[in-house]
């Protein structure tokens, strides 16, 4: 067990009616978050803990209240106290699709949750994005949006992570400048798009299993963004494998379960030119996030995941030959070579 601090003990205890509860932190996420799983007789719960905030306006609480009014599978909310920073939560328990995903030789014994996983995603696309919520006073996900600032953003930190930091790459100032305009015309493109709302980082182990459903946790950056963005997180995941058979099928599931194509006079050709498009600028801003933790954590965990990624980033250049520069600079910076478990 681990010791929280008397406020919050006082606020667990008040809030569940019990007192002597066993604490035991859990992994939690990449951010500055700690939670911990809360026990009493045989209930669970989840405390996170942060610092103080304004519910209406932080982003967890504002999203999770947005989702579960739009019917989104999320966690409920037991007790909140945002003086203390604190939120008692419905414990989902530890199964992810991504653990379900390789506990089993064959994908198709997942298919059943990964079709919930795009029930929830159309939830989100649809009724999230175009419902009213008078109750809900501000709806934060519709306030940002992946614009192009945001985008380049993102590749740029890839860059920097990436390439420049990790693999300590440096790039003349020429071929920098090509990148960037290489970078600035996909980010374009993309900004372009019809937005819905994203959660942005939509993969197996932000979809938790209880009870044969599938919940939505880590939605506090949901935005306006294509919608290609979450369908590219599931099926271009950087922790699970998924055969392109299976990945056809997750978007035919998808297609029949929505008209976004033939409401926004598209085409399917042209959808999967933006999904190829989106995944190149997805799985690139991944593999400088797992960068990132090693340059500024020293946490090398995740590169083990850089080459599969990396895969997907060079998989949907292909189809881009204008975009050949970032190729280049991937192979000349050796990011397909190394040998990341031994760094």
């Amino acid at each position: 067990m681990v010791p929280i601090s008397d406020p919050v003990n006082v606020f667990v205890n008040q809030s569940i009616n019990a007192s002597n509860c066993e604490v035991y932190q859990l992994a939690g996420d990449a951010s500055a978050r700690k939670y911990y799983r809360i026990i009493h007789n045989e209930k669970t719960y989840v405390l996170m803990v942060w610092e103080p905030f304004d519910e209406t306006t932080y982003p967890f609480i504002n999203i999770l209240r947005h989702f579960e009014a739009a019917g989104v599978q999320v966690p409920k909310i037991v007790e909140i106290e945002p003086s203390l920073g604190v939120v008692l939560l419905e414990d989902l328990g530890d199964l992810t699709l991504e653990r379900k995903f390789w506990e089993t030789t064959d994908p198709e014994s997942s298919w059943e949750f990964y079709q919930k996983a795009v029930d929830e995603i159309v939830k989100i696309h649809t009724t999230a994005t175009t419902g009213s919520f008078p109750q809900l006073k501000k709806k934060l996900a519709k306030e940002v949006e992946f614009d192009v600032a945001k985008f380049m953003w993102e590749m740029n930190y890839a860059k920097t992570h990436l390439i420049e930091g990790l693999l300590q790459f440096k790039m003349n100032s020429s071929v920098a400048h090509e990148l960037d305009k290489v970078f600035n015309d996909f980010c374009t493109k993309l900004h372009l798009e019809p937005k819905v709302i994203c959660h942005r980082d939509y993969h197996s182990r932000n979809l938790m299993m209880k009870l044969n459903k599938i919940y939505v946790i880590d939605f506090q950056d949901a935005r306006m963004g294509p919608i290609q963005y979450d369908l590219v997180s599931l099926v271009k995941d950087s922790y699970v494998h998924i055969p392109e058979s299976y990945a056809a099928k997750i978007l035919q599931y998808y297609f029949d379960s929505t008209n976004f194509v033939a409401q926004n006079k598209s085409s399917l050709d042209h959808f999967y030119r933006i999904y190829e498009l989106q995944s190149i600028q997805r799985c690139f801003k991944a593999c400088g996030s797992f960068a990132s933790f090693a340059n500024t954590r020293d946490d090398k965990r995740y590169l083990k995941y850089l080459p599969h990624t990396l895969e997907n980033v060079i998989s949907s250049l292909e189809h881009f030959p204008e975009y050949k520069l970032l190729k280049n600079v991937l192979v000349d910076a050796g990011a397909l070579e190394k040998d990341y478990a031994r760094m």
